[in-house]
């Protein structure tokens, strides 16, 4: 990096991250990960990120169990995923195991359910006419890439589509 692209990096005080960072997890929850990249962006040194992060946690602007509940009610409501999907991304966020399992409780089993058997319906009614095999593995396989598990995207499919 040469002189010109130096001084471009704006830097920040602890005071300054702190307001920026409370803004930024007051719009829409966070986890600890996103914090902690957002503050290296900042060029924070370690000693004032972790000062941060406290403060967050503290004044309730960082709370990982809110943000895995929130991240699991929308991915679920809004992208209609499945909780194999949900987890692997959690995990990604290296939200912890205990976290995750909490996180799952905000899905209603029948919910999930009703939400597969139409994701299957309107999958399989927008692929055509040419009702065979192929269409319903193409269904199976969407359900799964959404992030459904195998033995209920099975058990759904079949129930639903007879030839």
């Amino acid at each position: 990096m040469n002189f010109s692209e130096h001084k471009n990096i704006k830097s920040y005080t602890v005071k300054e991250a702190l307001a920026a960072l409370m803004k930024y997890c007051a719009y829409q929850d966070r986890c600890h990960k996103e914090v902690e990249e957002k503050l290296q962006k900042m060029n924070m040194i370690p000693a004032a990120q972790e000062q941060i992060i406290i403060q967050l946690i503290q004044d309730g602007f960082l709370n990982e169990e809110r943000f895995t509940r929130s991240f699991v009610r929308g991915k679920f409501n809004f992208k209609h995923w499945g909780k194999q999907k949900i987890r692997m991304h959690l995990k990604q966020k290296n939200i912890p195991e205990h976290l995750i399992k909490i996180g799952m409780q905000e899905i209603n089993q029948e919910e999930y359910t009703a939400t597969l058997k139409q994701l299957a319906t309107k999958k399989w009614k927008s692929l055509g006419t040419a009702k065979d095999a192929k269409t319903k593995q193409k269904v199976i396989q969407h359900l799964l890439y959404k992030g459904y598990e195998s033995e209920l995207v099975y058990e759904i499919v079949n129930g639903l589509i007879q030839f």
